[in-house]
């Protein structure tokens, strides 16, 4: 994150002797990006954070994905989806994946395990619902409209409120963080960027829990691993830095308008390798007397655009079957845009009652098993309103 917070019990100087009660040493774990150049956190465990007993390889069992062929516009229904007492975990379902990220959804009803992705960081969505999440830097409440950016190899678990919570669930192969224009060289949010310091909400106490023989999932670049550690990894006295999962409400992004429509990047939120996070929120639209306000026809030339219909009346896709849930994706090599007679339509609007989350990515998005169990088979021909054979 790009400003510094202190969280418990730390000592004066880094790397110096730090005294438990009974005289001995707190355990320093220093978490780094980038190697030793780039964010980081020093966190004091009251045990070891190296003391394994056991580890195990486990099948990693998210099923194939497949090329979006024959490349065409596509649209899901996430309430489609069928979860038992589900976690948020190990029962995600995968939606959408390429070598860069993973996009998936779950509704959990039940805590999940001890789990720390080792290959990235993670971002997740609320679309419904309240949880805790439970780390080594302290515990977050998140609800709906939250996302919630979860830093390589941080371990945690979710345990959801009464009803569960409804996730989307996007894992990097890399770093999740605010645009780079949005931040100052010292790392502080400019005045032009749509959200700041004052929305993020992280760790305020540590949370130290006890346990022996306790095991962690983790996910790495060869797989999953079940590691047993001898001791509970919540065990952190304190810690500082720069480095932690943070939480920030899609209600505090503050829209950038104008006289004319707005290209998507000025709804970006987040960035990550080879991907963008954008935030579609409730706002006045543009106020030239002859504007068009809903978006004009587009070619993504470099990218697939998937958007994630969370609240609101998207007014470009009346007509098309999406729905509070769905999903639609626009792959690059489509020109895509609004529903027939949208545009004429929202001459004259002045506000847009609307959220979206979007994920644009800069390679291909292929298919997963959740989104076969989700489309909306129709959705390609809504602007024709001719299916094949018709």
């Amino acid at each position: 994150m790009p400003y510094y917070r202190q969280v418990g019990e730390i000592p004066h100087k880094r790397h110096t002797a730090f005294r438990k009660p009974d005289g001995g040493l707190y355990a320093e774990e220093l978490m780094g990006v980038e190697g030793f150049s780039a964010d980081s956190a020093l966190l004091y465990h009251r045990g070891l954070p190296t003391a394994i007993v056991d580890a195990v390889a486990i099948e990693d069992e998210r099923g194939p994905i497949t090329p979006n062929h024959p490349l065409k516009p596509r649209a899901y229904k996430t309430h489609d989806l069928k979860f038992g007492d589900a976690d948020a975990v190990t029962d995600r379902r995968r939606l959408f994946g390429n070598a860069d990220v993973t996009i998936g959804f779950v509704h959990a009803t039940r805590p999940s395990p001890l789990y720390r992705n080792a290959a990235g960081d993670e971002l997740f969505y609320v679309q419904g619902g309240s949880a805790t999440v439970e780390t080594i830097y302290g515990a977050l409440e998140v609800g709906d409209g939250d996302y919630l950016v979860i830093p390589t190899s941080c371990t945690y678990r979710v345990l959801p409120h009464d009803g569960g919570v409804k996730l989307l669930t996007i894992e990097a192969r890399g770093h999740i963080g605010p645009p780079k224009r949005y931040l100052s060289a010292k790392g502080q949010f400019l005045e032009h960027s749509p959200y700041c310091e004052r929305d993020i909400r992280g760790p305020s106490e540590p949370l130290v829990a006890d346990g022996t023989d306790v095991e962690v999932l983790v996910r790495h670049r060869a797989g999953l691993t079940r590691y047993t550690y001898a001791t509970h990894p919540f065990d952190v006295v304190g810690w500082d830095g720069c480095l932690y999962p943070w939480v920030f409400n899609i209600d505090d992004f503050e829209p950038i308008t104008g006289r004319v429509h707005q290209p998507p990047p000025v709804h970006q939120t987040f960035e990550g390798p080879n991907f963008v996070v954008c935030s579609f929120c409730p706002r006045k639209v543009d106020y030239h007397p002859e504007s068009i306000p809903v978006p004009y026809n587009h070619a993504n030339v470099d990218s697939d655009e998937l958007m994630f219909y969370v609240r609101g009346n998207y007014e470009a896709r009346k007509g098309s079957g999406i729905e509070i849930g769905s999903l639609s994706l626009h792959p690059s090599g489509f020109t895509h845009g609004p529903q027939p007679g949208a545009a004429e339509a929202s001459i004259g609007a002045q506000f847009f009652d609307e959220t979206a989350v979007m994920v644009d990515t800069f390679a291909p998005l292929e298919l997963g098993e959740a989104a076969d169990a989700s489309e909306d088979h129709g959705y390609a021909w809504t602007w024709s309103g001719r299916g094949p054979g018709a």
